[in-house]
């Protein structure tokens, strides 16, 4: 019995160099990873970060995971704030933020799919959907991106369940080997969730993840909204404090 078209290519991709695989890229303004700053060096950078404070309602929310301060430093090295477009980016696994039948929608999904190939949409038609709070993982195809995990949020405002998709989107990455992964706002796009807290719920899973996975080597959270690029600078001097700042911007007790 002859193999589809996407297993064929999924095959011949997992075989290549990286070399080869850029040459079968759609886009060629692809971002490499060691262009994005990780957020030690962002901060470091940029003093005006510094500025953004945090509310009384974020110290509430924060104080829902108890950080390991002793890994800030080489934490705050791991993870990176993009502000630009989730498909040019070169790192093992970007998330795209689907719909529960894994067809290619707008948004996020839209140019996710569209920068993959049509391949993409084929293997998606194999997987039987994706229920809320579930994620499940393809190829990249004509991506730089080697995978892309679809994961749905939630259309409820179910914290818990956004939850669910950063664990479960995390949870990929003993198996297929990821040292990179590219998050985008989930939920909080058509889907209303509130961008402050989804932003809370991204880091706080990021956090806990690293403290206990040595072998992530960047999560990296894209934000294409001015309102996300403020509150995720705001909220990362929090969950990833940089040590020996000359301000008061660490995390609170």
């Amino acid at each position: 019995m002859t193999e589809p078209d996407w297993k064929i290519a999924k095959n011949k991709l997992d075989k290549l160099s990286l070399g080869e695989r850029r040459k079968l890229y759609k886009t060629n303004d692809y971002v490499i990873i060691d262009v994005v700053d990780p957020w030690f060096f962002h901060v470091l950078k940029d003093k005006s970060i510094r500025t953004k404070k945090h509310t009384l309602d974020d110290v509430t929310e924060f104080k829902k995971y108890k950080i390991n301060a002793a890994l800030n430093e080489d934490l705050a090295k791991k993870v990176s704030i993009f502000k630009g477009d989730i498909t040019k980016l070169e790192v093992d696994a970007i998330v795209n933020a689907a719909n529960s039948f894994l067809r290619a929608g707008g948004g996020v999904d839209g140019a996710i799919h569209r920068g993959a190939g049509p391949l993409l949409q084929e293997e998606c038609n194999t997987l039987g959907g994706c229920p809320t709070g579930d994620a499940k993982i393809t190829c990249g195809y004509s991506l730089p991106a080697k995978y892309v995990i679809h994961t749905v949020g939630p259309q409820d405002g179910s914290p818990a369940k956004l939850e669910s998709c950063y664990e479960k989107c995390l949870s990929f990455q003993e198996e297929y080997n990821l040292r990179s992964i590219a998050f985008p706002c989930i939920s909080t796009g058509i889907y209303g969730f509130p961008n402050r807290l989804a932003a809370h719920i991204a880091l706080r899973n990021a956090r806990k993840f690293l403290e206990k996975n040595k072998s992530m080597e960047r999560i990296i959270f894209c934000t294409f909204m001015p309102i996300d690029v403020e509150i995720y600078e705001t909220l990362l001097q929090m969950y990833f404090p940089v040590p020996h700042c000359d301000d008061d911007t660490t995390a609170p007790n």
